[in-house]
């Protein structure tokens, strides 16, 4: 069979292409046409066009060469004047002109020295070569660059400097009696200007770099002037040679002098052609040159609002970190300085600060400082644009730290700005370890690659709910986070203690103000770490329990061991129990005055041969003091002979005669096992889980499960164990003001709650509220000290967020204000434990910066005033504000307060309000506090990790938590911290970091006298009153002094008898010293101040009456105004314990015991939440 395909002919090429785009494969084997694109036309003149214009590379290559002639001309030009003296010869022989000597006369002159000079053959050769080069290359580009306008191109300046200087020189190679004529060849050097300007443009093009507008018009500049000084030197140097006969050194004197208008005189052109160039030039000079000047300064002024570029030389030698911020605040900045180089390695470190708002007059002054200006570099410009980045040289910054704008109105979109220059940081450079702060938690999982993440509302609640359960924690977690410098205690009522914050002087201990030297000294506490093998701390203690280690080195060292990290392991355990057996590659964390690495160690020389040391005491009823000196970040530890020994008790001085036993306290076990883990006795074990419910909760429905919430409001959260309902309560019914079909209460006092309630004023139900709930609802808290929450919300919350609280028992929300009394009423202030007051969005921007807390320091006064025995937490936006919380104007003792404050800001404190009353006792917190959290992180990369497990934020299995225990009067036998210490650790395995102590605040000497003038005003009063009267005023007094409530009938009495005795002292008034009238005035007016509470009182009583609330419960006298609050960071083993101190304690784990302990208590732990056996199986 005849193949057909083989005889049919193939069809020509210009079908195959078409038969190509239509789909037929059958001529794809075949042979293509390869068709060629251009991309410019293929032409002589596009060709030359591409290699003198377009390409930067050979256009770059033309134009050096063309700027190497010019410079070349003109230095021909130099020499042909050092060559040629007009006394020899004018070089116009070939005119035939007389060339005699001639003298200048005035009225005269000679234009044949002008007109002709004396050039030799050679450099004559040179001159023209140059010249029919440059012709010819400047004739080449006109008609490269030629668009259609010939004019345009004969016009330009460049062009014809070029036919003046080239065009005679050619004429010469045909006439050669015109080779000695003048030529101006030193008008070269503005083409050469000209060429080296377009040069530096080639050269930024060829590198692919954006050239500084800075560069250039400096080059303009410079440039500019040095044409303008040569072409100046030049003329007059030739013009003078008819006149004075000038060297070009004379001439470069002359004009220096006359353009630095200083003007000598010795030098002078004679002649008016050269006094007319001078005229000329110096017309051109103040024209160019403030035009140039000019420029120069708008951009140097731009360049300073923009900062200009980090170096990058600067970069590659030295160390930096970027910090990237919306807009930079005065307070932001210096918090992060203050804290960033209060590390000792760090002070080489550059800051380079990318922000996209000019620079405002504070941060500028700042930055002008020394101590800053040569260490910090203000770049203005967006995280987002890539040529910011690269100005900030991010690719090769240590690290880069992104804040959040905390002012914002909307914190969302302030996230989202965040979350962007946190993405276009990673993605310009992936290598560059991320520090970021972030404002909402549900925004958090977008940033999850950064190396370290702060998000602030969680941080903000769980500290706000731990302050309620343990007071003072944000001022704990806020000292504990803080490097800073120049935090000391006062000194001669408020002097400061010589120093830094970790040093301690002796002489210290003459301040009469005792708790401000201990608060001072215990707030230099920090945390840090170390491996136990390399460490004189912990090494001894390899292969023993955790607790036996931490009391140990507490009781020797003064240090607080508190957590651990194994090295295959990630997770820091804090207080892992004593169950955990120390090993030499752990990393131990520990709190300290300092690090061991800045401390030296000195042994004690043991004179006697037995361990008299032992028992070695430094008074007479008084522990072994471990002194610790500390002397420019350098510590001095003097160790008593106290070698770990079993057994071995804190045994206490015998004092005056009493020989009675006391109880004794059992030793801290090496290896610990299970008798010796017992129920200490001076606290109730709150892991303990009561599993017989008692009829009341029966009856009530209170019998909770333990188990994780089923629901959480944001992607991201950790999970925590916590107290749950078996089933969720209807929303209905998580409203607290308003009845429902399941119940008919409608204010708290309805409910009965037998604990007292913890309420939080917010603006909104955010997701961070959720943070606020869970710690105060987790497992080891015990169900019969839980206390219910109130929310007391804005806005009403939105479902998602009822659906997340309806799993937690007794947690409730209402809608209202602080600003009504009503709804405080409503929501049970009066018989409140604690009120949180968290700062509002809508507040936290406002025209004057400061004024963004003056609402809620204005409510929080009103309630203070209202109700004086509520313990109120407030949040507040700017820390300097604080200094107006519970504000009393008149108060000695705050008035002394705030002078020291000022005397530690003047000495650069960022921590100055560290002895105002209100921080020291916790309860006014900012969360700007927590900024030096992160900041902190680049040195100490733990800390944050710390800190999220001390606020129940994280749970780690095995890992304890924060709680506290009171001193009662029963556990005073105990005596000292030491000894508490030991007890814990051999009880109950909890490790105490801190002690939160409440002192009646002394009065004053002012103070004193005002109270002994009332008590004698009050005797002479009576003395004129007779005895029913005075009857009547002492039961009034009594009434007002000891009772808990008034009626309203005592207010009009106070009144009567206040007028009757200011008209009987005014009527006796001059038998009296002027003395007895000062008195009588301060007694009128304590009479005036109780009668001002007396009118709070009843108004709150009023109000509380119209609503149908019972005023029995309110305590309007009950004030503690007199009393003052501080905090002991792991204060010295011989502290005395006091009636009512609050220990901070760090618990270990319950469930860590709970594969060991019985069957009922395993049970216990295992809730009939149909999740929680999962969940349990997980831990």
């Amino acid at each position: 069979m005849v193949d057909l395909d083989s005889e049919v002919p193939p069809l020509p090429p210009r079908y195959r292409f078409r038969d190509l785009l239509l789909g037929d494969q059958g001529w794809q084997s075949d042979d293509r046409v390869q068709v060629e694109f251009y991309m410019n036309e293929n032409t002589f003149k596009e060709r030359l066009k591409l290699f003198f214009i377009k390409n930067q590379r050979s256009s770059l290559r033309i134009r050096l060469f063309n700027f190497s002639l010019k410079l070349l001309s003109c230095f021909l030009y130099i020499v042909r004047v050092l060559l040629d003296d007009p006394t020899q010869g004018l070089g116009c022989k070939e005119l035939n002109r007389s060339c005699s000597n001639q003298n200048y006369t005035p009225g005269a002159i000679d234009w044949s020295p002008i007109i002709w000079v004396n050039r030799s053959l050679p450099l004559w050769g040179l001159q023209v070569s140059v010249a029919v080069i440059s012709l010819f290359e400047t004739l080449l580009l006109s008609y490269l660059s030629y668009k259609g306008n010939i004019w345009e191109q004969i016009l330009r300046i460049p062009f014809l400097l070029e036919i003046i200087n080239a065009v005679p020189f050619i004429i010469t190679i045909f006439w050669p009696v015109l080779r000695n004529l003048f030529i101006p060849v030193f008008l070269n050097c503005w083409l050469a200007k000209h060429a080296l300007e377009n040069m530096i443009n080639d050269l930024h093009r060829a590198i692919q770099r954006t050239q500084s507008a800075m560069f250039n018009q400096v080059l303009i500049l410079i440039s500019t002037l040095l044409c303008l000084i040569f072409t100046c030197i030049c003329g007059i140097q030739h013009l003078e040679r008819a006149g004075n006969r000038l060297t070009l050194f004379d001439s470069l004197y002359f004009c220096i002098v006359t353009f630095s208008t200083v003007g000598f005189g010795d030098v002078t052109p004679k002649i008016w052609p050269s006094k007319l160039l001078v005229v000329i030039m110096i017309c051109v000079a103040l024209v160019v040159l403030p035009i140039q000047f000019e420029q120069l300064a708008y951009l140097w002024m731009e360049r300073q609002k923009s900062g200009g570029n980090y170096s990058r030389y600067r970069a590659q030698t030295e160390k930096h970190v970027v910090l990237c911020v919306s807009s930079l605040k005065i307070d932001l900045l210096m918090d992060f300085l203050n804290e960033f180089y209060a590390h000792p390695r760090l002070q080489d470190y550059y800051v380079v600060i990318l922000c996209p708002t000019e620079m405002d007059a504070q941060v500028r002054r700042v930055l002008q400082i020394p101590m800053w200006s040569q260490r910090v570099i203000y770049l203005q410009g967006s995280a987002l644009k890539d040529q910011d980045l690269l100005r900030a040289k991010m690719d090769n910054a240590e690290a880069c730290f992104i804040l959040s704008s905390r002012c914002e109105v909307d914190r969302t979109a302030a996230d989202h700005q965040t979350i962007l220059r946190a993405w276009a940081v990673k993605d310009f450079a992936p290598n560059c370890p991320l520090y970021v702060q972030i404002l909402k938690p549900e925004n958090k999982f977008h940033i999850k690659f950064a190396d370290h993440v702060v998000c602030e509302e969680e941080f903000k609640y769980a500290m706000l709910a731990l302050n309620c359960i343990c007071p003072a924690t944000s001022t704990l977690i806020t000292l504990l986070v803080h490097t800073s410098r120049g935090h000391t205690a006062p000194w001669e009522a408020f002097r400061q203690l010589t120093g830094t914050k970790q040093t301690l002087n002796r002489e210290s201990q003459q301040s009469p103000e005792q708790w401000q030297k201990m608060y001072g000294r215990c707030s230099g506490n920090e945390v840090y770490h170390i491996n136990l093998e390399e460490s004189t701390f912990f090494a001894e203690y390899e292969g023993k329990s955790f607790t036996y280690a931490s009391f140990h080195a507490h009781k020797k060292f003064g240090v607080c061991l508190i957590g651990v990290r194994k090295e295959d392991n990630k997770n820091i355990l804090l207080n892992p129990g004593p169950r955990y057996i120390m090993s030499s590659t752990d990393i131990c964390f520990y709190i300290n005055i300092t690090k061991e690495e800045n401390s030296a160690f000195k042994k004690q020389e043991k004179h006697r041969k037995n361990h008299e040391s032992k028992l070695s005491y430094h008074g007479a009823s008084r522990l072994p003091v471990h002194s610790i000196i500390a002397s420019m970040g350098t510590v001095a530890i003097d160790l008593q002979d106290t070698g770990c020994r079993s057994g071995a008790t804190l045994a206490l001085p015998a004092e005056g005669g009493k020989e009675g036993r006391r109880p004794s306290i059992a030793p801290v076990l090496e290896v610990a096992d299970s008798s010796s883990l017992h129920t200490c006795d001076l606290l109730s074990d709150q892991s303990e889980d009561e599993t017989t419910p008692s009829d009341d909760e029966v009856s009530a429905g209170l019998e909770y499960a333990k188990g994780y919430p089923p629901y959480s409001p944001y992607i991201g959260s950790s999970p925590t164990f916590c107290h749950l309902l078996h089933e969720k309560v209807p929303f209905c019914c998580l409203r607290l003001d308003k009845g429902c079909q399941h119940n008919y209460y409608e204010d708290a006092k309805a409910y009965g709650f037998k604990n007292k309630l913890i309420i939080v004023a917010a603006e909104t139900a955010g997701n961070g509220l959720y943070n606020f709930i869970v710690p105060l609802r987790a497992y080891y808290r015990p169900k019969k000290e839980l206390n219910p929450i109130v929310l007391l919300l804005d806005n009403p919350p939105d479902m998602h967020f009822l659906d997340a609280i309806c799993w937690f028992p007794m947690v409730y929300y209402m809608v209202g204000s602080i600003d009504n009394l009503d709804d405080l009423l409503r929501c049970g202030v009066t018989f409140a434990a604690n009120m949180v007051v968290v700062d509002k969005e809508s507040t936290m921007s406002a025209e004057e910066d400061y004024m963004a807390d003056a609402k809620t320091i204005v409510n929080v006064q009103t309630l203070f005033r209202l109700f004086s025995s509520l313990s109120i937490i407030t949040e507040l936006t700017h820390p300097a504000n604080m200094r107006f919380m519970q504000f009393r104007a008149k108060d000695c003792y705050s008035l002394a307060l705030s002078k020291l404050e000022k005397k530690e800001r003047e000495k650069g404190s960022n921590l100055a309000f560290m002895f105002r009353l209100p921080f020291a006792a916790g309860r006014v917190f900012s969360i700007s506090m927590l900024d030096t959290l992160l900041y902190q992180s680049f040195v100490k990369d733990y800390m944050i990790s710390i800190t999220r497990l001390l606020l129940g934020l994280d749970t780690t299995p095995g890992s304890g938590f924060l709680c506290s225990m009171k001193i009662t009067e029963e556990d005073l036998w105990i005596r000292t911290y030491a000894r508490l210490y030991q007890k814990l650790c051999s009880s109950t395995g909890d490790i105490p970091i801190g002690v939160y102590r409440t002192e009646s605040q002394k009065l004053t000497t002012s103070e004193s006298r005002e109270m002994a003038s009332q008590s004698q005003i009050s005797i002479s009063v009576e003395e004129w009153e007779d005895t029913k009267d005075t009857k009547e005023q002492l039961s009034c007094r009594g009434n007002h002094r000891n009772s808990t409530s008034s009626d309203q009938s005592d207010h009009p009495l106070l009144r009567r008898k206040s007028m009757q005795w200011a008209r009987r002292l005014s009527r006796r008034a001059p038998r009296h010293s002027a003395k007895t009238a000062e008195k009588i005035n301060q007694q009128r007016m304590n009479l005036y101040r109780r009668s001002e509470r007396q009118e709070l009182a009843e108004l709150v009583k009023n109000r509380m009456k119209h609503l149908g609330l019972s005023p029995a419960g309110y305590d309007e006298m009950n004030d503690h105004q007199n009393t003052l609050s501080y905090i002991l960071i792991n204060p010295s083993p011989d502290t005395r314990l006091e009636l009512n101190d609050i220990v901070y304690l760090i618990r270990p784990d319950p469930l860590t015991y709970v594969p060991n302990a019985g069957p009922s208590r395993k049970d216990s732990f295992c809730n009939t939440v149909g999740q929680d056996t999962r969940e349990e199986t997980q831990l």
